[in-house]
């Protein structure tokens, strides 16, 4: 059976390892620091298992040591924007978080591939590349799939069409200046442009872009996990089941799409060697504009995090 880690074993953790477990194709470990917390929610997810009759073994614990043998870690520590606080807040306190992680779960699973979730969420993949030596097949980004899929669920709202008809692309930075790509999103090949006023489209790619915001100010207490978490499993699926899975995820560019040193949301096929390749997208001078707008603000959040960490 294939071993999945999952680093935090908060609401996003508990979750991932929840979907993990119903797709019964990797045993998880939940680690946390917090004691007896990720070995009560493991035990209460374990005994699930034989309800909706599936194998996967869950284990919790608060040493990294029990990650021993991971096929795939996946991290998710870190504390949560609470309202009125922009990603770039969390910088300092998640990057000592993360790159923790990633440095002594690397002891343990040197062949492991990363799957990384923390906020801010290109600044963290790139921490956690940096931190660990590893090549940048070995270490991807959760973010474009989870903005993709709000919205896909924004526009089967508005048309009332099933989720599985709409094809929506959302590449750039995991933040507010996101990039829809409203010329390649479609609802059963047909266009989106074509299918949905243009108001009512600019109102989408609106919400879209606040979609993580728009919870956390609903909840107060606390940011998004179940899309998330079904996220990194949708990822950590297509790589042990070596998919070819093309979905947009955070990626270290080396020239792809003009950019270099750095991790930026790109499509990206997923397979069992992590990111197989980067998809390049021809872009029409919009798209180009939006594209170098997110890039920058991603940018400057990579040379903040130099400021803070010795990389």
């Amino acid at each position: 059976m294939n071993k999945i880690s999952i680093i935090g074993a908060g609401m996003t953790g508990a979750t991932a390892a929840h979907w993990l477990a119903e797709r019964e194709f990797a045993d998880i470990v939940l680690v946390d620091v917090v004691e007896g917390m990720p070995q009560g929610k493991a035990l209460d997810m374990l005994q699930a298992m034989p309800i909706i009759g599936r194998d996967a073994g869950i284990v919790g614990s608060n040493e990294y040591e029990a990650t021993r043998g991971s096929d795939i870690i996946i991290i998710t520590a870190g504390i949560a924007r609470k309202p009125g606080m922009s990603r770039d807040d969390l910088l300092k306190t998640n990057a000592g978080i993360v790159g923790t992680a990633a440095t002594e779960t690397l002891k343990y699973s040197p062949d492991a591939i990363y799957i990384v979730l923390t906020n801010p969420l290109d600044t963290m993949a790139y921490l956690t590349m940096k931190k660990t030596g590893l090549p940048r097949e070995r270490v991807i980004g959760q973010a474009g799939i989870l903005d993709s899929a709000r919205m896909r669920a924004f526009v089967a709202m508005e048309t009332g069409v099933s989720v599985e008809n709409i094809n929506c692309y959302v590449l750039g930075g995991h933040g507010d200046e996101m990039v829809p790509l409203t010329r390649h999103s479609n609802i059963a090949g047909v266009p989106l442009r074509d299918y949905i006023s243009a108001d009512k489209l600019e109102a989408i790619v609106a919400r879209t872009r606040k979609g993580g915001a728009e919870i956390i100010n609903l909840l107060k207490t606390g940011s998004a996990y179940y899309a998330p978490a079904a996220a990194c499993a949708q990822m950590a699926e297509a790589i042990l089941k070596d998919k070819n899975l093309i979905a947009p995820c955070a990626a270290y560019m080396n020239g792809e799409y003009g950019l270099h040193d750095m991790y930026f949301g790109v499509p990206v096929m997923l397979g069992r060697t992590g990111m197989e390749k980067i998809i390049e997208y021809k872009l029409d001078d919009d798209e180009k504009a939006m594209f170098e707008k997110s890039a920058a603000a991603v940018k400057e959040t990579h040379e903040a995090l130099k400021n803070v960490v010795e990389l």
